[in-house]
């Protein structure tokens, strides 16, 4: 069931009315029994890969606690090879099969093995890392086993950041399942406040951006370097509205409830560095790495080539994680070398700043540096979002033609001849909007904050400005939100 779907209109105030109607103790029913029915609405069979899982790690969980020395290992080692068994099978077997077949075909080896045909369960590496991170945090003493089998099914299947996160950790979630959670107007408003926006990135920035995007990605030899580069950078604000948007409609669905999920963005296009980037960006995803992969391979307490390599890896299996394809790889491997290069030219970058004076001009410093850093997170969109290596390269080669026979003052006069030849401009508008209301909100907010809640008609008025934007604008297609492939 989308987000973005008429269905959805329906089931979640249904499904949040009898969550407040019913008795505390049987609230976790409803909610499992309304995740069960949220995602069987997608492919209905594929509730089993879930429920296998579900029953490995409970029962895994329990052992855990009880065994003491290696057989706390082993009981771990079953759960995560069962978890990512899982994973393997249904995101990469086609993937690993394929490429085992095009390397016999080079050396001339009969290779008969087929791909099956399969279809990938509808956010099965959501649940799968935010199933591991129990096991886990059960292993290292800091989560006790859950004796409740429905409560602990419901942490795994907890409809609202069920497809697409935020990976939630055990200690921050489980708890609240048991927790009475009474109407309070407060949660109601800021959730619903919080889902309308979510909505809005989805449907009326999104997904007008995705129609530029998917035009030009899909035949990028009919148009030149200026489009590819607007294209580019439109699906730069299309995957964060498309996911943030998604992120924010699931914590403001679960806060109507009384719940609180982990924020999983925080404005990562102002950051002014690489590493800033991954600190606003997928949160829950980055620190789900960074807590079970990067700092058990060392972290940065190693020595430099180990370092680079922790990073390396943690980004290369980043990259593969979001998907079957070469082209993730690639992104992930190339925000692996932007980190590393970061790190590696940290006191030179400072030498030189304060050798041309910029020290002296923090604010053009800081453009510089988000300017920089966008550029170069763009580059990486691009292998993320072309379907191969060769449509990427490709695009990537052109990229330099737009700075050929039109410099200086005359690039924006283009700039704004081609947006209007090619039906960009209104995406163009989109973006300078978006960024306008997040660049408000980071300076502002706390002024933003008070002014509203200071004047009941014009909080009111902003509402009902959301809301017509909402059905004016927006593209109710039934699109399913980019992260769901994952």
């Amino acid at each position: 069931m989308l987000f973005n779907s008429w269905q959805f209109l329906l089931f979640f105030p249904i499904v949040t009315a009898a969550y407040f109607v019913l008795p505390h103790k049987f609230r976790w029913m409803l909610l499992l029994l309304a995740s069960c029915l949220f995602y069987m609405t997608f492919m209905p069979v594929y509730i089993l890969i879930l429920l296998f899982t579900i029953i490995v790690d409970y029962f895994a969980g329990i052992c855990i606690e009880k065994s003491e020395g290696r057989r706390r290992k082993v009981f771990l080692t079953a759960s995560i090879i069962a978890n990512i068994g899982a994973l393997a099978f249904f995101k990469y077997f086609n993937f690993i099969n394929g490429n085992m077949a095009e390397l016999a075909r080079l050396i001339h080896w009969n290779y008969s093995i087929g791909a099956l045909d399969i279809i990938l369960p509808i956010g099965l590496s959501f649940h799968t890392f935010q199933a591991m991170s129990y096991t886990i945090e059960v292993y290292r003493g800091k989560q006790k086993a859950e004796k409740h089998f429905g409560i602990y099914s419901l942490y795994v299947m907890f409809y609202p950041q069920l497809v697409a996160g935020p990976i939630e950790r055990p200690q921050n979630l489980i708890h609240q399942f048991m927790e009475e959670h009474k109407f309070e107007y407060s949660n109601v408003t800021e959730g619903l406040k919080l889902m309308a926006w979510g909505l809005f990135k989805k449907v009326a920035i999104a997904d007008r951006l995705a129609i530029d995007v998917n035009r030009v990605y899909a035949q990028p030899l009919l148009y030149p370097g200026l489009p590819s580069i607007l294209a580019t950078i439109f699906f730069a604000f299309q995957i964060y509205c498309d996911f943030s948007g998604y992120s924010d409609i699931a914590i403001g669905a679960a806060r109507v409830m009384g719940f609180k999920l982990m924020q999983n963005f925080n404005k990562p296009y102002f950051s002014g560095s690489i590493s800033e980037f991954w600190k606003r960006w997928h949160i829950s995803l980055s620190t789900w790495f960074r807590d079970y992969l990067y700092i058990p391979l060392g972290g940065s307490r190693v020595a430099k080539w180990r370092w680079q390599f922790n990073i390396f890896i943690v980004f290369l299996l980043s990259g593969l994680w979001h998907g079957a394809n070469w082209t993730y790889v690639v992104w992930g491997a190339l925000n692996g070398i932007y980190l590393i290069f970061s790190g590696l030219t940290e006191n030179v970058r400072k030498r030189l700043v304060a050798f041309i004076g910029l020290d002296s001009h923090p604010g053009a410093h800081k453009l510089l540096r988000v300017a920089i850093t966008f550029s170069l997170i763009c580059v990486a969109w691009v292998f993320f979002r072309a379907k191969n290596i060769q449509t990427a390269s490709f695009m990537l080669g052109h990229f330099a033609d737009v700075f050929k026979g039109f410099p200086g003052i005359h690039w924006f006069k283009e700039t704004a001849q081609i947006t209007a030849r090619f039906g960009m401009r209104s995406s163009f508008f989109s973006i300078i909007f978006i960024v306008g209301v997040e660049f408000a909100l980071l300076r502002y907010a706390r002024q933003i904050h008070a002014i509203l809640q200071s004047s009941t008609p014009l909080r009111w008025a902003v509402y009902y400005s959301l809301g017509f934007s909402i059905l004016l604008f927006g593209m109710f297609s039934n699109s399913q939100f980019i992260y769901f492939q994952f």
